[in-house]
């Protein structure tokens, strides 16, 4: 049985840690691919544990290989990048053509309502209730809440050190320095 990649991606990322970060999302399979081959073609190894040993060994191909994450962080920025922007056309296109997005409009009732729920019954019932189904429903409640972060972040924009961070990828681009 081959080992499995994105447990050899967590190895890698003692090397780079911003790895970490990547392999909990929706791209976890490809993103922990695309780097454990970056490191076995760096190293020039057969498989990810050789590779994570002659990195442990090399701090010239650490270098290299902490180059070659930073492309990769770079490439997966912009692609979330332009898939908000292209969202946030798309509710413009709708909006000048006087239609709203309903979607998203059920999605922020259904987590404001969810929330208020989860709060509520916490008020009133928490004194009834199992310890074990209070923190069950204080971590719904957590989630419903970061679900309304999200939402006004993609309405009004992201924080400044976000917009910071924004505004560096696009300097880096726009030198070609990635």
């Amino acid at each position: 049985m081959p080992f499995p990649i994105i447990a050899a991606a967590l190895g890698l990322a003692e090397f780079a840690p911003i790895i970490a970060r990547w392999l909990g999302g929706d791209q976890a399979q490809s993103v922990a691919t695309q780097v454990v081959d970056m490191a076995k073609r760096i190293t020039s190894a057969e498989d990810p544990i050789e590779a994570i040993k002659s990195l442990k060994e090399n701090t010239l191909q650490v270098a290299e290989f902490q180059k070659e994450v930073l492309k990769i962080e770079t490439e997966l920025e912009l692609g979330f990048l332009n898939d908000r922007q292209n969202a946030r056309n798309r509710d413009i296109a709708l909006a000048q053509v006087g239609r709203h997005n309903m979607r998203a409009d059920i999605m922020v009732i259904s987590a404001a309502v969810g929330l208020v729920m989860c709060l509520v019954s916490l008020a009133f019932y928490s004194e009834a209730l199992p310890g074990e189904a209070v923190g069950i429903i204080s971590t719904i409640a957590g989630i419903f809440g970061a679900c309304l972060k999200d939402a006004y972040a993609f309405e009004f924009g992201s924080s400044r050190g976000s917009k910071d961070k924004d505004s560096t990828v696009a300097a880096m681009i726009e030198r070609g320095a990635y």
